[in-house]
């Protein structure tokens, strides 16, 4: 693994549509998303099967099943950080932070509540964003397989709320 601290920029367009009523924020793209040019992209992390049973669908697979899904159930996805320097994808490494702006999506959505996955994501979005969007964000447990305290079942539990 790369140990070095190197400036990187987000690759991942937002996925959201008129319609979409709530959006999720993670922190930054780790290094399997990057490759992927999409969201939750490592294989560990359990964000596309918390969701998928949470709305009640088949996991999706492909980007373009990902994406379906989202707009389907009225879910905007991004992250908080446009670029930043940080070791491989470890939130904990994470420095020299540009957000992105989140307001185009606010504006040309109906987006009515915003949650943070997990606390990294939630801090970043307290000290970068909520002066400037003006609303609060709901923080859920992290999907990532470094939260290993959460099992899935407690995961699809928390994150229920998204779907009320």
């Amino acid at each position: 693994m790369n140990m070095i601290k190197q400036k990187q920029f987000h690759n991942i367009s937002p996925v959201y549509a008129k319609k979409s009523k709530i959006l999720i924020l993670g922190s930054f793209p780790s290094v399997a998303s990057r490759e992927q040019q999409f969201f939750y992209g490592h294989k560990t992390n359990r964000f596309w099967r918390v969701i998928s049973s949470i709305f009640g669908c088949d996991l999706p697979k492909t980007i373009d099943e990902k994406k379906s899904f989202l707009i389907k159930n009225n879910v905007a996805v991004w992250d908080v950080i446009s670029s930043c320097d940080i070791v491989g994808s470890a939130d904990s490494t994470i420095e020299n932070v540009v957000p992105n702006n989140i307001e185009a999506i606010l504006k040309e959505s109906k987006i009515a509540k915003i949650y943070t996955n997990g606390k990294t994501a939630h801090n970043l979005y307290n000290k970068y964003l909520k002066n400037v969007i003006k609303k609060d964000a709901i923080c859920l447990p992290s999907t990532s397989s470094a939260n290993a305290s959460k099992s899935l079942e407690d995961l699809i539990e928390n994150w229920k709320i998204i779907n009320e």
